[in-house]
C-alpha cells in the first residue's frame, strides 16, 4: 500500500494490462482515471471495477494531443493531483514488412510512440505545476530491442519508446520527476491473441524462445507496474524493466537452411 493517496491516469485502459495496472492501483489505495479510444469498453471496464468514488473514465484517442491533454486535465480536477502516469495505448499488426502501408505505418506510430510522447508531457507539465515529482511509466516491449519481421512498425514504435524514456527521465530529473518504462515479453491480451497468436504454429514459436515455457499474465505487468511507481523505486529512473519470462536471455530464432 506504498502508493496509497496518490492519483493515476492510464491509457489503454479497457482491457488488458491496462486494465490489470488499474485494478493493482485501486488494490493499493490509488485513485485512478482510466482512458481508452473505445468508450463501450471503457465504460464496461469501469463498471466491472466498481469503485466509483475512486475511479473516473474518460475517453480518448492518445494519438491527439487535445484529447491526452483533457485526460490528464480531468484527473486533476477530479482527484485534485496527478502523481503517476502510465502510457499503456498501443496497438500492433502483424503484416509482412513489403507489405506495410505509409497509411499502416502512421498509425502505428501515433498511437504507440507519439501517444507516449503526449502522455508524458501533459503528465510533466501537470506535475511541475503541483511541485512534488511523480513518476511516468511507458510500456514499452520485449520488442523494442528484438527484430521480428512481421512486427516491424511495433518494433519500431517500441524501439522509439524506450529512448523517449531516457531523454524525458533526464529532461525531467531536475523537477523530481521519474521516468521509467516496462517492457513485457508476451502476455496472455486480446492484442497478443489476434497480431501474434495467429496459429497454433505461431503459439509454440512463442513458448519455445520463452524459457519460462509460458506466457505471462496481465497481472504480472501490473505487480511491476506497482514497484516502480512506489517510493520502493525511487532511484531507478531512465530504465526499461523487462518481465518476459527470460526471452531476451534466449533471444530469437530463425530458421535453417540444411542445404545452405
Amino acid at each position: 500500500m506504498k502508493s496509497s493517496g496518490k492519483v493515476a491516469a492510464i491509457t489503454g485502459a479497457a482491457r488488458g494490462i491496462g486494465r490489470a495496472c488499474a485494478e493493482r492501483f485501486l488494490q493499493e489505495g490509488v485513485k485512478v482515471v482510466i482512458s481508452d479510444v473505445d468508450g463501450e469498453a471503457l465504460a464496461k471496464t469501469a463498471s466491472e471495477l466498481g469503485r466509483p468514488s475512486e475511479l473516473r473514465a474518460v475517453v480518448a484517442d492518445v494519438a491527439r494531443r487535445a484529447e491526452v491533454d483533457h485526460l490528464v486535465a480531468s484527473a486533476a480536477r477530479e482527484f485534485g493531483r496527478l502523481d503517476i502516469m502510465v502510457n499503456n495505448a498501443g496497438v500492433a499488426r502483424n503484416r509482412d514488412f513489403l507489405e506495410i502501408s505509409e497509411q499502416e505505418f502512421d498509425e502505428i506510430i501515433a498511437i504507440n510512440l507519439k501517444g507516449a510522447f503526449f502522455g508524458v508531457q501533459a503528465a510533466a507539465r501537470q506535475m511541475i505545476a503541483q511541485g512534488d515529482g511523480g513518476v511516468i511509466i511507458n510500456m514499452s516491449s520485449v520488442n523494442a530491442l528484438l527484430a521480428i519481421p512481421s512486427l516491424a512498425t511495433y518494433a519500431m514504435s517500441k524501439g522509439g519508446m524506450k529512448q523517449l524514456t531516457s531523454v524525458a527521465a533526464v529532461a525531467l530529473a531536475p523537477h523530481g520527476i521519474r521516468v521509467v518504462a516496462v517492457g513485457p515479453g508476451t502476455i496472455l491480451t486480446e492484442m497478443v491473441a489476434s497480431a501474434i497468436f495467429s496459429s497454433e504454429d505461431a503459439r509454440r514459436s512463442v513458448l519455445s524462445r520463452t524459457p519460462a515455457g509460458r506466457c505471462g499474465e496481465p497481472s504480472e505487468v501490473a505487480s511491476v507496474v506497482a514497484f516502480l511507481a512506489s517510493e520502493d523505486a525511487s532511484y531507478i529512473t531512465g530504465q526499461t524493466i523487462y518481465p518476459d519470462g527470460g526471452r531476451l536471455s534466449l533471444n530469437y530464432t530463425v530458421p535453417v537452411n540444411e542445404g545452405a
